[in-house]
């Protein structure tokens, strides 16, 4: 569900980051304020494992469309609402600097259709209610309903950015029409994993999965290893295998307007586009494209650079996430100890 900038209009993508850097400040003001370090190294694996895990795009049968896990609810449970707003945010800035995915202007709604929704809407008003103190069928329950919520609910906000920017060619009902529907299949998966996790993680580590998440409640050492370990399996081998259909949102513009891509054609647009180009290490999650050449071994050669292109994408992006993460909130924590 990354946005590109073509969607946005200077106006609206300016006033989502204002919304999502002021929600992202607030949110490392109380990191920075927690005396508490023990959540720091969980906030960077799942981070790390977050990165690697939205890689992984899935195949929605009968549709010629794919998913990934974004990821929002499932760190909200696990971390808390703001620990895990500002580790998605930090996934979200990683992802378009370096790999170009999704675009610049368009990173406000991003992190906010990402990051926010499902962690400051989704999680207290309705995973909290539902869930309760309830056992691990009522948790389940709750996390299939709040998944497909927070995927229709970010859906929704793309059809609605989109519609006030006014330069596309998509037409809001239209694009509606195709966005809810793709995007709830989409939230069924995404709900059937962060099951699976949360019910694995209450079973091996009871103490990252309980009713009120708090950075303070303790976690065992090994937890951290386990997960850092399962992300770079994800992001350096798995990832080859990941589906290369369209998403919901590439899928639901091709619908609805016939083009592939959509190009943006204000200056603003080609500006942050050449930005992009210069600051992306993996463009697309692969190597820099190079000369074509028409033969049959190059044909070969070129799907082998191409796997080990997302591999190496993968890894890197891992490895960054992870460190920014940790760096982050080590220099807010630091800050505010009167430390820097």
């Amino acid at each position: 569900m990354h946005m590109a900038d073509a969607l946005l209009s200077p106006t609206v993508g300016a006033a989502m980051w204002g919304v999502s850097g002021v929600s992202v400040a607030w949110c490392a003001s109380r990191l920075g304020k927690d005396p508490d370090d023990r959540s720091v190294p969980l906030m960077g694996v799942l981070g790390a494992f977050l990165f690697a895990a939205q890689m992984i795009n899935f195949s929605i049968p009968g549709t010629g469309s794919s998913g990934h896990l974004g990821g929002g609810l499932l760190l909200a449970i696990l971390l808390g609402p703001q620990a895990a707003f500002f580790t998605v945010a930090s996934v979200l800035v990683v992802q378009a600097l370096f790999f170009a995915d999704g675009g610049l202007l368009a990173l406000g709604c991003n992190i906010f259709n990402m990051g926010f929704i499902p962690a400051f809407l989704v999680y207290p008003f309705c995973y909290r209610r539902l869930a309760g103190e309830g056992g691990a069928g009522r948790r389940s329950a709750a996390i299939m309903i709040c998944a497909v919520a927070s995927l229709l609910l970010g859906a929704l906000a793309v059809v609605l950015e989109t519609s006030c920017s006014g330069i596309s060619e998509l037409p809001a009902g239209t694009f509606a029409t195709l966005m809810l529907p793709i995007h709830l299949a989409i939230g069924l998966v995404e709900g059937a994993a962060t099951v699976a996790i949360v019910s694995f993680l209450s079973k091996a580590r009871p103490a990252l999965v309980e009713s009120e998440p708090s950075a303070a409640r303790p976690w065992y050492r090994s937890a951290p290893a386990v997960i850092l370990f399962c992300a770079l399996v994800t992001a350096g081998i798995l990832s080859s295998f990941a589906s290369k259909d369209p998403d919901g949102l590439e899928w639901s513009v091709a619908r609805a307007t016939g083009k592939s891509d959509l190009l943006g054609t204000a200056p603003l647009h080609r500006a942050l586009a050449r930005v992009q180009a210069q600051t992306a290490w993996f463009p697309e999650y692969g190597f820099r494209p190079s000369p074509k050449t028409g033969s049959a071994a190059a044909s070969a050669g070129r799907s082998a650079t191409a796997a080990a292109g997302t591999g190496a994408a993968g890894l890197t992006g891992t490895v960054v996430t992870l460190s920014l993460v940790l760096l982050t909130v080590f220099v807010l924590k630091r800050r505010k100890q009167g430390h820097l």
